[in-house]
């Protein structure tokens, strides 16, 4: 897996590539919670290059989420490959967690 992280002036996109289980998901949380952290940030997270997430991906999106709302953030996920959109609508997580199909459309609101 690989991030890379893009920074704006209240807001931060993390572009993540390969896949998203208990081995690599430590690494993602780690940079996430970094971000989520900060008082009245954005975090958005690009799954376009994300094919395949297990249980403790979704463990570390539920622990961003918390986190933002607590520090008056928002955690916005965004191109959802058609295997992890199927699995948010499957575990309604669709219905948690706030979804774009675009960066553009996660980035409304916010910068």
């Amino acid at each position: 897996m690989e991030i890379q992280i893009e920074r704006g002036r209240n807001y931060a996109v993390i572009h993540v590539s390969g896949d998203v289980d208990l081995y690599t998901s430590p690494q993602l949380r780690q940079e996430i919670l970094k971000l989520a952290n900060k008082k009245n940030m954005a975090v958005l997270v690009d799954f376009r290059q994300v094919t395949y997430m297990d249980s403790s991906g979704v463990a570390t999106l539920v622990e961003a989420l918390q986190l933002t709302k607590k520090n008056g953030g928002k955690l916005r996920l965004f191109h959802l490959a058609q295997p992890i959109k199927d699995l948010f609508e499957l575990s309604r997580l669709d219905r948690v967690f706030d979804v774009y199909e675009t960066e553009q459309q996660a980035k409304e609101g916010i910068s």
